[in-house]
């Protein structure tokens, strides 16, 4: 990374969607009364009258997002994860996932990041919900750069995708001339040897200036970042697996469900070693600044440090 930048990736959904829409005219936009919020706006000032305000009526989105596709659009549906993911559940299960629908949920607001809004509005337990859901690709990208492509990798997909962004601005970690992006597909982001982190979104960041300090201390950490949660890459994880012999996973999620729960389904069935899980601990979240947040849950640099030492 030259310099590095911060940009949430709520904006980089925005901005791959107006991208998009000069490439693809099916590519249709659909928003709850959040379009500032969610950054479609950029998308429908560009597009008029290919974005939709259903109003607040998520429930009712999805069905419309659902029949949309039925002609041949491909419908971008977007809200808060709290509501598209959790108010809208039944929707997305049968009218989008049963009859496995060319849907894409953009969502957005994901996590304790989300910040001064609070628990009511901290989703810590939509990847949990949207993994359930069969044949439904979950996907949180890490910064600008994956976000923009996930949402590309999406339109490009067949079938109903799951896409998860934050509120929060984050530092740009994939600015390099060999990054590509594939569905289903993590990447080593750093080689180690004693100690395998796996993470997703912002945990991601967090893991490389975690294995930075670790690597002060005389441990090799090595990160690999999942944005893909389902279907999950589990080669990566193994391989990795099979040479630290220890693996923490780090998520802004509860660790029921998400990436570490993903993780150890992995591990378990193919190569059962010790797995740390660093997320929302069954808890719910609470108001305050996103920084303060993500500082007294342990899911920033130096709290996946400490913990990662801990395991060890």
């Amino acid at each position: 990374m030259a310099d590095v930048k911060k940009i949430a990736t709520r904006e980089s959904y925005g901005n791959a969607l107006k991208e998009l829409g000069a490439e693809y005219p099916d590519l249709v936009v659909l928003d709850a009364d959040l379009a500032a919020a969610t950054k479609t706006g950029v998308f429908k000032k560009a597009f008029p009258d290919r974005h939709i305000d259903c109003g607040i009526a998520e429930c009712n989105m999805m069905g419309i997002a659902a029949g949309l596709s039925l002609t041949g659009k491909i419908p971008f549906v977007s809200s808060f994860a709290m509501f598209a993911a959790g108010r809208a559940f039944e929707q997305v299960r049968n009218s989008i996932g049963y009859p496995h629908l060319n849907v894409k949920i953009g969502a957005t607001h994901a996590g304790i990041s989300v910040g001064e809004d609070g628990a009511s509005h901290q989703c810590n337990e939509d990847i949990a919900l949207m993994r359930s859901i069969p044949g439904m690709v979950v996907m949180c990208p890490a910064d600008d750069i994956e976000a923009k492509a996930a949402v590309r990798a999406a339109l490009e997909y067949e079938g109903p995708v799951y896409l998860r962004f934050g509120r929060a601005a984050c530092n740009v970690i994939n600015d390099r001339p060999d990054y590509k992006f594939e569905i289903g597909k993590g990447d080593k982001v750093r080689e180690g040897k004693d100690v395998t982190i796996v993470a997703t979104g912002i945990g991601v960041d967090a893991a490389l200036g975690a294995a930075e300090m670790l690597e002060k201390d005389g441990i090799s950490a090595e990160v690999i970042n999942i944005c893909t949660i389902k279907p999950l890459d589990e080669e990566i994880i193994i391989e990795s697996a099979k040479k630290t012999g220890k693996v923490v996973t780090v998520e802004e999620h509860s660790v029921i469900g998400g990436l570490g729960s993903a993780v150890c389904d992995c591990l378990s069935a193919n190569y059962p070693v010790k797995v740390k899980k660093l997320g929302m601990q069954d808890v719910f979240g609470e108001s305050g600044s996103a920084a303060a947040l993500i500082h007294k849950y342990g899911l920033d640099a130096e709290g996946v440090y400490a913990s990662v030492k801990e395991f060890l």
